[in-house]
């Protein structure tokens, strides 16, 4: 079994396909999707979804994008959200200073607000964070600093300057296709390095699918391919890579249940 750590399993749900979508993932062994939620409008659609699914759990939060749409969230909110036995995560939330959709100190103060909630609700956080590092760290290490903060970069791709300090501060590493980029050569050297207790997988999907499926839209079977991906790279067997991934989801996200053997 492998777990898709994130995925967008609403934008499916809206193009008709998810039934499709999740027969393919199961028949490639897929045991586990986290299915995320990206503004507070549209988290009734992604908890639907994992309401109506043993194996597909949620996340309830406001995407770094949609924060100026939103940016009255509070983290009242979000922990009372967060109470639903499917929700096992805040976020996705953190900064995006690449695409600038939202003017950048809205964008810090609802990740402020997810970074509470995370710590008053006890579950993790999924971090998004690109070219951003330095401002991520700062606000993840104030959280950290007041207790009970923890969670996950997701589909790292940025340096170093994230990697070392997110894992200094407890966080984990979550590994999107983007490592399976020919050019993603420093990502990879990254990837390497990693401790396996740091690490988990995820497709993003539907974007970013990996080599060999590039061109097509990204769905949570294709994780097998970038797991496959890392344990080629990190010299280790895909039961490996893919039992130690599993076992750090449901390490980090112990509020889901690993589904029965």
């Amino acid at each position: 079994m492998i777990v898709d750590s994130h995925c967008h399993l609403d934008y499916m749900a809206r193009d008709g396909i998810l039934p499709d979508v999740l027969a393919r993932a199961r028949a490639a062994g897929v045991g586990t999707m986290l299915t995320i939620g990206t503004t507070i409008a549209e988290f009734p659609q992604v908890k639907a979804i994992a309401e109506a699914h043993e194996d597909i759990w949620c996340s309830v939060g406001v995407h770094p994008h949609h924060a100026a749409e939103e940016p009255d969230i509070s983290v009242e909110r979000l922990v009372a959200l967060s109470h639903h036995p499917k929700v096992i995560a805040i976020g996705e939330c953190g900064l995006d200073y690449h695409y600038d959709r939202s003017p950048r100190d809205v964008q810090r103060a609802v990740f402020r607000t997810h970074v509470e909630a995370a710590r008053q609700s006890g579950l993790p956080l999924v971090v998004h964070s690109r070219n951003a590092d330095a401002e991520t760290v700062e606000i993840l290490a104030e959280g950290v600093a007041k207790g009970g903060v923890r969670g996950l970069i997701h589909c790292f791709s940025t340096t170093r300057h994230l990697s070392g300090p997110a894992i200094d501060l407890g966080f984990s590493i979550s590994l999107s296709g983007i490592v399976t980029f020919p050019k993603s050569t420093d990502l990879q050297d990254i990837a390497k390095e990693l401790l396996d207790e740091n690490l988990l997988v995820e497709t993003d999907a539907p974007y970013l699918a990996p080599v060999p499926m590039r061109g097509k839209k990204n769905e949570p079977a294709f994780v097998v391919h970038t797991a496959g991906f890392l344990a080629k790279l990190r010299e280790t067997s895909i039961e490996h890579l893919e039992r130690v991934t599993s076992d750090n989801f449901f390490r980090l996200f112990d509020k889901a249940r690993r589904p029965a053997p």
